[in-house]
């Protein structure tokens, strides 16, 4: 993984998906050479000076796009709103609840990432899902045509985001294998828990059914050829889901994630790397539980075991030998599990891929490309 910060995982990992997500190296460098010495004193200490000079560099990106844009250069202001709304959110994800010029930098990535998307021909609906009462939000990434395809429902990682997923490449990945793809922002994610108040849970079929409902409402989804995929996090949720929700007719995910609920107490001791600043804070608002020990506890529920043997979909499980958040074993488990899929299988991405760390943030390309064909090669046996 590109380590600009040395000994600063969280930084490190923030800098290489700002990356994955379509950042410029140059934009990306001139946002990190003033916090260097700020990145020394650990990932939560130097968060909202991090945020200022990644702002800094959004909102110059964001001008020159404005340029662009009045000179009727549509594709390149576009393409310049697209990376300004990256480091809006990347700056944004890393600080705690209480920062208050978060809200604002969400609010700017979150319009760029539609004006960006508009400007460059890409087809992006948003969507409304019902929830219990409620309802929570999702981008549908197709090409416009109206033209019957598979889908992929993308569930997001603890800390990610809808907007994310799909700059890092996903939706046009898929797109050109066939398939369409629906990105929410489930509960205790983006939109849901920023701007609902809509908690993670641990029985995810509970949103995960209604995802594949509205994409039954959809002309432009084949209804028996709808996928589930999940990525960090997502790789408890999405099996969960596809044990639970038999409907789904594949589910693939980017970094097994097995026993989440025994890592977060492994964590305690200091096990394993942490993916965002001030982690215990930010988990406990995901899951809008108040205190740590009742937090654990609720965790405990969060593990796949007693779940993947009600699988009986096609499934695939890719994770990095050197994911230094989620142990490799997770993966081993899950697949060791799945004895009702009628096709499992797992695949370790190595040093050979470059592309070894934590849902593949040290290349991006590797593992969403070789889901992607998965999922195209599987909906196409489907007849």
């Amino acid at each position: 993984m590109f380590e600009p910060f040395p000994g600063n995982y969280v930084w490190n990992l923030a800098t290489n998906l700002a990356l994955v997500c379509g950042g410029n190296h140059g934009e990306i460098d001139d946002a990190n050479r003033p916090i260097m010495d700020a990145a020394k004193a650990g990932a939560d200490a130097g968060s909202a000076q991090m945020f200022d000079s990644w702002v800094k560099v959004a909102d110059q990106v964001a001008a020159n796009a404005q340029v662009d844009e009045a000179r009727g250069y549509a594709l390149s202001a576009g393409t310049k709103y697209l990376r300004a709304s990256g480091y809006y959110l990347a700056a944004e994800r890393m600080q705690s609840r209480d920062y208050a010029p978060r809200w604002a930098a969400y609010e700017k990535g979150m319009a760029l990432f539609h004006r960006g998307a508009r400007l460059r021909g890409l087809h992006v609906d948003k969507v409304e899902i019902p929830y219990e009462g409620g309802s929570y939000t999702g981008i549908f990434y197709h090409d416009g045509s109206g033209t019957p395809r598979p889908a992929l429902v993308s569930v997001n990682g603890l800390d990610s985001m809808k907007e994310q997923v799909c700059m890092a490449g996903h939706g046009q990945s898929n797109l050109e294998r066939g398939i369409n793809t629906l990105f929410i922002d489930q509960p205790g994610t983006g939109e849901a828990i920023r701007k609902r108040n809509l908690p993670a849970i641990y029985d995810g079929e509970r949103w995960g059914t209604p995802a594949l409902e509205y994409l039954l409402t959809r002309d432009d989804v084949i209804k028996d050829r709808i996928g589930i995929f999940g990525l960090s996090f997502g790789g408890y949720h999405a099996p969960r889901i596809a044990a639970n929700e038999p409907r789904y007719a594949l589910c693939a995910v980017m970094g097994a994630n097995h026993v989440w609920g025994q890592r977060q107490r492994e964590r305690i001791a200091n096990e394993g790397e942490n993916p965002v600043p001030h982690y215990w804070d930010h988990v406990m608002w995901v899951f809008g539980i108040h205190d740590r020990d009742a937090f654990l506890v609720y965790a405990d529920q969060i593990t796949l075991d007693g779940q993947v043997e009600n699988i009986r979909v096609p499934f695939l499980i890719t994770h990095g030998e050197n994911d230094r958040q989620i142990p490799a074993f997770n993966a081993q488990r899950s697949y060791d599990q799945a004895i009702n899929s009628p096709a499992r299988h797992m695949r370790i991405f190595t040093a050979k891929d470059f592309e070894v760390e934590h849902c593949g943030a040290d290349n991006g390309t590797g593992m969403r490309d070789y889901i992607a064909d998965w999922c195209g090669e599987t909906f196409t046996k489907m007849g």
